[in-house]
């Protein structure tokens, strides 16, 4: 599948948005900060949002001051309101006749408010690594302390929540989500944007929600514990709750599969197939591993060779050795089997 990308004028100000698929519209609110293309160039995230796609136009856009929307962000616009009349914008330019919510992280804010004003168009509700409170995510200082590292030290920040959102993956992987996160927003958005995570209070709007709801979270999620997801599905009349293994926040990070199996019977997309690791995985070399987890993040041969002190030739044989010991024929088909090995 390829995205599409557009975008909306609100207030005076352009916002990205990208949609996947053909169906019934499923929105993704913003999360803390995103890149539309960027993402689109993560296995992972492709993988997770193509089998939604199968059977939903999936809809993403960049929040004011991240990624290809506008990088201007006045103070005046970090409000939750604000946020869901982003959300308001993106969905009236689709004009759907109804529409379904897959809010995640802070997403989740946002969704559970929109839902409680626009109760008539939302069908269901995802909130997957949800909280209801800031607030209670952490002691003040904790937090105040959090914010002011993103905004004095962006390198040392990011990879300080990279190493929250995923820590039970190659650093090489954490390294890369930590410059994603720099290439998605500036110090002072990202630091503001964070703020604002902490200061959101929805538990109002979820204890009026009345539409079907699942809230699903990762068991050992380290950026929102899975308690506070449990506190989300008490506050919703009705919701479900579900724990999936793992301790990366985001669901396509860690186990993909898993997150789409999670919510696959309530959003009524089929599960993805359980492939096996491709045969041969067990037979490369550390380094061949190595080389393949790069591959996998889409660097080129002289990319990975820059990475690890080698020349373009030998990266070159093992890219080789790699595909003949997986009876693989393609780079993105080495990359793919990396996934489904776990060594991404």
């Amino acid at each position: 599948m390829e995205q599409q990308t557009g975008f909306v004028e609100f207030e005076g100000r352009r916002i990205a948005y990208a949609t996947v698929g053909d169906g019934p519209l499923l929105v993704m609110p913003s999360w803390w900060v995103s890149h539309l293309l960027e993402d689109w160039r993560d296995v992972g995230f492709r993988q997770f949002v193509e089998a939604l796609a199968r059977r939903y136009t999936v809809v993403r856009y960049d929040r004011l001051g991240t990624g290809l929307s506008d990088r201007e962000r006045p103070a005046d616009t970090l409000t939750l309101d604000y946020e869901v009349a982003l959300l308001e914008a993106v969905v009236d330019e689709l004009s759907p006749g109804s529409l379904n919510l897959f809010g995640m992280s802070c997403g989740a804010c946002t969704s559970a408010v929109y839902t409680v004003r626009h109760p008539e168009a939302v069908d269901r509700v995802v909130l997957y690594g949800s909280y209801a409170n800031g607030r209670a995510l952490g002691p003040a200082d904790a937090l105040t302390a959090m914010v002011e590292l993103v905004r004095s030290a962006w390198g040392i920040g990011s990879q300080m929540l990279a190493d929250v959102f995923m820590p039970n993956v190659p650093p090489e992987r954490r390294r890369a989500l930590a410059a994603y996160q720099r290439a998605a927003a500036t110090p002072e958005t990202a630091a503001e944007l964070l703020r604002l995570v902490f200061a959101y209070d929805v538990r109002d709007a979820l204890s009026a929600m009345s539409v079907p709801t699942l809230v699903v979270h990762r068991d050992r999620d380290r950026a929102i514990p899975a308690r506070v997801g449990r506190e989300v599905a008490g506050l919703v009349a009705g919701a479900d709750f579900v724990a999936i293994p793992g301790d990366a926040h985001l669901p396509w990070h860690g186990d993909v599969a898993d997150s789409v199996e999670a919510v696959a019977g309530f959003l009524r997309v089929p599960p993805p197939a359980r492939e096996a690791p491709a045969e041969g995985v067990g037979e490369l070399s550390e380094r061949e591993r190595e080389v393949l987890r790069l591959v996998a993040e889409g660097l080129s041969d002289a990319d990975i060779a820059e990475r690890l002190v080698l020349s373009p030739h030998t990266v070159h044989r093992h890219v080789a050795n790699i595909r003949r010991k997986l009876g693989l024929h393609s780079r993105s088909a080495a990359a793919a089997a990396a996934a489904r090995a776990g060594l991404i």
